[in-house]
């Protein structure tokens, strides 16, 4: 029997029962179909997970919350996406994916490239739309700790900012005109236990940027000899880094 999970953005800690939110109740009731006492797993993005069940399935669904659980399927690898926001839905696709994957920062980028503008109120609504994508796919994977997804900045802005700050022990920019891959690159170094992945938008990143990158320490690597879209390179480049480093 599948346990549907549910997030909640209220904290559970201390409660025997939650009023669910509009959007849940309504999948677990009218999509689902389920009734009273069908067992839910809930989680509020402060670690561990609670057993619960449903309590009601009107208009107003309450879940009784029952054990709690450790455990919050995070990777060992800390891993940090900073991509340019790209048109329509394949930045949606890549918040998607880069969660399921275990990335632990997204940080959207403002580049020269860049064809999204984003301002004001039409700024924040993006954000929210990009977390709720975040929130329904730790629900589907198993996560319980929801990334970062960080407020859009400008990639001079945003690599101005990692000098003041502690940084990843790998830097890598996508790159497909370099000729160094990860093999040969992870061969000659230790094994890092955090990583940050720069990607640019559709048409990549300029070459000014690249530089710009590089003189902040960041590695050029390239992914094979095809150039991948900007929807595609870093699902690929997450799944190799976990695959070498973090845990698949």
């Amino acid at each position: 029997m599948r346990i549907p999970r549910i997030f909640s953005a209220q904290p559970l800690s201390g409660l025997r029962d939650i009023e669910l939110g509009e959007a849940a109740s309504r999948h677990l009731v009218k999509v689902l179909r389920l009734g009273t006492g069908h067992p839910l797993t809930l989680f509020d993005d402060r670690g561990g997970e609670y057993s619960a069940s449903l309590a009601t399935t009107g208009k107003r669904v309450r879940a009784c919350i029952d054990t709690f659980q450790e455990g919050d399927r995070q990777s060992p690898l800390e891993l940090s996406l900073a991509i340019g926001i790209s048109r329509g839905e394949r930045f949606d696709w890549v918040v998607q994916k880069a969660t399921e994957l275990g990335a632990t920062v997204l940080q959207p980028l403002l580049t020269e490239r860049c064809e999204v503008k984003l301002t004001g109120e039409r700024l924040q609504k993006k954000r929210t739309h990009w977390r709720q994508i975040a929130i329904s796919a730790c629900e589907q994977c198993g996560r319980n700790l929801l990334p970062d997804i960080a407020e859009p900045v400008k990639l001079a802005h945003y690599l101005q900012s990692l000098a003041q700050d502690t940084t990843p022990a790998a830097k890598l920019v996508l790159h497909h005109r370099t000729r160094l891959d990860l093999h040969h690159w992870q061969a000659e170094h230790e094994k890092p236990d955090s990583a940050l992945l720069l990607v640019g938008p559709e048409g990549g990143l300029s070459q000014a940027e690249i530089a710009t990158a590089l003189a902040c320490d960041f590695i050029p690597l390239r992914l094979g000899p095809r150039v991948m879209r900007t929807e595609t390179a870093p699902i690929a480049a997450l799944s190799i880094l976990q695959y070498l480093w973090g845990d698949l």
